[in-house]
């Protein structure tokens, strides 16, 4: 039996099985670790944490997709979760969750629509949570602000700080009603130097370098609602 404790927004896993979670982390390029040559982003260098002979860990699936927006990833949710059991009939135990940045991007020019019209992004985003937590706790990591300065990305997308921040409220608050725990990346960057900041992007500006996936698995992993699982074996309870 698996416990998601809303007031505290705190994930519960109590131990009983020998089994390692099982986790999938669904989403952007921010997922899949695009711009991070060395550790291929901050959810393969968590993987690899998990994967120590000495210390075995839990098993974790990359399956973000780079551009991907809230409706795609919602079209694939179900079946991803569906096919990441490993083990007959069993399903993963935790999804992890991070899109909405390509959401939040200008299209043809600086002040063009968004790429996904802000309140159908609302929309999509209280349903996506909605069947996401229909499968199994949840867990929201969010995005990294941009470098303005480097936009367009591919001499078409302008992405900006003021939508992003609009975008990522919306989804704090939503995640906020549906008591999942919700990791701000943007407010964390945010509040250091803009040349602090310029050191962790690539030189698109939009995604992080190995830097800042670096910066990122350690903003994870010290993270309340995830830093239990690196420092003691918490496994799920089976029925």
């Amino acid at each position: 039996m698996q416990t998601f404790v809303a007031p505290s927004m705190q994930l519960s896993l109590a131990p009983n099985s020998t089994q390692p979670l099982k986790i999938v982390a669904l989403g952007d390029s921010l997922v899949y670790g695009f711009g991070d040559p060395d550790g291929g982003g901050w959810v393969e260098r968590l993987r690899r944490t998990w994967m120590l002979p000495e210390s075995p860990g839990h098993v974790l699936y990359n399956l973000g997709v780079r551009g991907d927006r809230i409706g795609q990833v919602a079209k694939r949710l179900e079946v991803e979760f569906r096919h990441r059991g490993e083990l007959r009939n069993r399903v993963p135990d935790i999804i992890i969750l991070s899109v909405g940045v390509n959401d939040s991007a200008r299209v043809g020019r600086p002040d063009g629509k968004n790429y996904t019209e802000f309140t159908s992004f609302e929309e999509q985003l209280a349903l996506l949570l909605q069947q996401a937590q229909k499968l199994c706790p949840v867990l929201f990591v969010g995005m990294v602000p941009v470098d303005e300065g480097k936009m367009p990305f591919m001499n078409c997308l302008y992405y900006n700080r003021d939508d992003q921040h609009r975008y990522k409220e919306a989804t704090k608050q939503v995640c906020r009603k549906q008591g999942i725990p919700y990791l701000d990346i943007f407010d964390k960057w945010m509040e250091h130097p803009e040349t602090w900041r310029i050191k962790r992007l690539s030189s698109d500006g939009l995604h992080p370098n190995t830097l800042g996936y670096q910066t990122l698995l350690e903003d994870v992993i010290n993270w309340e609602s995830m830093a239990h699982f690196n420092s003691s074996k918490y496994y799920p309870l089976t029925s």
